[in-house]
């Protein structure tokens, strides 16, 4: 198996020729492939932590191109799908691209046309995985703080144009000493210089308002 480090193109196609030549031509252009003849394999094989993207026929037989996308969507696994199909119509492309598909390409493509969709869902998986990783840390810098520090954290975020200590003292019924103390630590928790930057981690992430109120 590959290092997990290094992007991939998955590619689920049932007809045998179609996986040779793609991955040929794929790999001629540097992109390191794995080719699967059917939903269930590259199940057995997936493992979710691997940066890459998903080249996925819709007419697979056992399971569909779309019953595989759903079940990957169910299951929280956010890779980025082209969908290939050699007789799908509208609403099936619709479908697709509601579930959150990148394209759907009826065959034959264009090899060009697909290389830039592949482009663009690596691009795209990067940056949700460094999502990822940045929610990750915050719930873990969130973790580290009291009880009293999640309360005040909590107004913050929710209350972005009443941030100053006395507004937070008056919802809490504390001193704004005591405030000023909590908002102190929080941002050295955080590892951030200021309300306003704790503001942006809230938006970019947007775990606080759902997660902070709970022990993370």
């Amino acid at each position: 198996m590959l290092s997990s480090t290094e992007p991939c193109v998955f590619l689920v196609d049932d007809d045998e020729d179609i996986r040779l030549s793609l991955s040929r031509a794929l790999e001629m252009r540097g992109y390191i492939t794995e080719a699967f003849a059917s939903a269930p394999d590259f199940l057995d094989a997936y493992d979710p932590a691997r940066a890459g993207c998903l080249i996925l026929d819709y007419g697979l037989p056992e399971m569909s191109g779309l019953e595989l996308q759903k079940l990957l969507v169910s299951r929280g696994h956010a890779i980025p799908v082209i969908f290939i199909t050699g007789h799908g119509g509208v609403p099936e492309s619709v479908e697709a691209m509601k579930m959150g598909a990148v394209d759907f390409l009826e065959k034959p493509f264009r090899q060009d046309t697909l290389v830039r969709q592949i482009d663009a869902a690596l691009a795209a998986d990067r940056k949700n995985r460094a999502g990822s990783e940045r929610t990750r840390d915050a719930l873990q810098k969130i973790g580290r703080l009291t009880e009293r520090e999640r309360e005040i954290l909590e107004f913050l975020v929710s209350n972005p144009s009443n941030t100053s200590s006395k507004d937070v003292a008056r919802h809490l019924d504390i001193s704004p000493r005591t405030v000023d103390h909590h908002r102190a630590r929080i941002l050295e928790k955080m590892q951030v210089g200021s309300v306003v930057e704790l503001l942006d981690l809230s938006i970019s992430t947007g775990i606080f308002n759902e997660r902070i109120g709970r022990n993370t």
